[in-house]
Parts: structure tokens; C-alpha cells; sequence
């Protein structure tokens, strides 16, 4: 449908009505990586917002927005304290043997500060849940391909 036949709130600005960043289910766990990654956006954010244009109410919305989000993360966050042992757990390091033999190394960490591309996953992935309590060279299956766990640091 042409934009020309859609009646337009007043004002005609959309970007006042952005929708809340959903916040996940599932327990706030956090490495002390993600809880000053979060204080740190929130502090960036509440920067951002003071130093805001008066009238520019887009970026007035984008930053009420992603600072409600991080409050929120950062209010509900649950710091989890770096531990040793011979089983994978939230914060471990693992290494992986793939059914092709490539390796990868990954770290398991809060759903906020995963980056797949950086090396972290987060600890409600399908690949973090199977390898949860499992040891260096157990197999687990993921997705329909099994994974050997090298090693856990």
C-alpha cells in the first residue's frame, strides 16, 4: 500500500511509538566482562541522553529506549563468579572438535555480551546447554552433528 493513503499520527512521527527491546526470560547471568559492559552502556546512554538537541525527538526515543533496556539488564543482572573444574560451565572457554575436524574455541557467557563472531555464545544456545556438565572428550550431538569437547579452560 502506497504511503500517500496511510493516515499519519499527528505530529506524523512513527519513531515516538518504538517498541520496548525485549527483555529474555531466562536468568540474567553475567561474567564481570558483561556487568561493566552494562554499566558502562548505561553510563554511555544517560551521557548520550544528556547531551541530547532539544526537538530531536528521534534520537530523544532511540535513547529512552535502549536506556530503559540496559536499567533493566543491569538491574536484573547476576553476576557469576569464575570457577575451576574439569566440567563445562557458564564462563568456561571450550574448545571443539567438529564432525569435518575443524576446532573452534569459544567462551560461554551471559545472553548480552554473546558475539558468535568474537568467540562467545550464549549460555541458552543449544550448543551451551549440550556441552553444560559434559568433560574433555566427551561427544554431545548439537543440531544433528556430533562435536567431541577438546579441552576446557
Amino acid at each position: 500500500m502506497s504511503s500517500a493513503f496511510v493516515k499519519e499520527r499527528e505530529g506524523g512521527e512513527a519513531f515516538e511509538d518504538l517498541p520496548d527491546r525485549p527483555i529474555s526470560p531466562h536468568t540474567n547471568f553475567v561474567t564481570s566482562q558483561g556487568l561493566a559492559n552494562m554499566e558502562a552502556e548505561v553510563a554511555r546512554l544517560q551521557a548520550e541522553f544528556t547531551a541530547l538537541t532539544p526537538g530531536a525527538k528521534a534520537d530523544e526515543a532511540r535513547v529512552t529506549r535502549d536506556l530503559a533496556y540496559w536499567t533493566a539488564r543491569l538491574g536484573s543482572a547476576e553476576l557469576v563468579e569464575p570457577m575451576d573444574g574439569d566440567t563445562v560451565h557458564f564462563g568456561s572457554k571450550v574448545s571443539i572438535i567438529k564432525e569435518d575436524e575443524t576446532k573452534q574455541t569459544f567462551r560461554i557467557v551471559g545472553e548480552d555480551e554473546a558475539d558468535p563472531a568474537k568467540g562467545s555464545i550464549s549460555y541458552v544456545s543449544p550448543m551451551a546447554k549440550a556441552l553444560t556438565g559434559k568433560s574433555a572428550g566427551d561427544t554431545v550431538e548439537v543440531n544433528g552433528h556430533e562435536i567431541e569437547i577438546e579441552s576446557i579452560g
